[in-house]
């Protein structure tokens, strides 16, 4: 018998995403709600290496994704983020909760780095000639994380991305926000509830980590 994993859904009329609900970082988009939920099957078997690194069990056979919640999507959607908050992401976390969305997240971060290390600076280029090349992928992950930060209730100073040290305070204090017990309002008055910030923290690093890992390649 098949695993089910629930999936949030956001939804326009130029772009969709397919959120795991219970895996942080395991969104994918496509064209349209079928797009993305194929693209979101078809990652299972990367997602696991993050588990792996994580720690964390995944289910093993096959696996049948279930929509559970569908919302709408904005300007954000089509620009290609999964930019909604759901009725999912507001539920409570408790201390073992926490504890595991942190966990998923740092690993999401480990798989970055440990893609970044194995692939060279100049990335193949996209079919219109575009694309980050590795050094200038990895600072526009730490931008985003440092606006992440703020997103939580974190008041940070961006560090360098040569400064490892204080890259790591930056993150270790975001996994120690995202550890705490919540009653699933957003965090430090913010928008972001600890769900919704583990899931967006997660993806953005996996994003570009199997971004960097295609392009790596001839």
């Amino acid at each position: 018998m098949a695993t089910r994993i629930p999936v949030a859904i956001e939804e326009t009329p130029k772009k969709s995403f397919a959120t795991a609900i219970d895996w942080p970082g395991w969104s994918r988009s496509g064209k349209n709600v079928a797009g993305a939920l194929e693209a979101l099957a078809a990652y299972a078997d990367r997602y696991r290496v993050v588990l792996t690194l994580a720690g964390v069990d995944f289910p093993a056979g096959d696996l049948e994704l279930e929509v559970f919640e569908t919302a709408g999507g904005g300007a954000g959607t089509e620009f290609g983020v999964p930019s909604r908050v759901t009725d999912a992401d507001r539920r409570p976390t408790t201390a073992a909760e926490g504890e595991r969305l942190a966990c998923l997240v740092e690993a999401a971060w480990a798989r970055l780095a440990e893609v970044a290390e194995h692939s060279p600076e100049a990335l193949r280029k996209g079919p219109r000639g575009g694309g980050r090349d590795r050094t200038k992928m990895l600072g526009h992950v730490l931008e985003a994380d440092v606006a992440y930060a703020r997103e939580v209730g974190l008041k940070v100073k961006p560090p360098a991305l040569e400064d490892q040290v204080a890259i790591a305070d930056l993150r270790a204090a975001m996994l120690d926000v995202l550890r705490q017990p919540t009653d699933g309002s957003p965090l430090a008055e913010r928008k972001w509830p600890a769900r919704y910030a583990a899931h967006r923290i997660a993806w953005h690093a996996l994003d570009h980590a199997w971004e960097m890992e295609d392009r790596a390649g001839p």
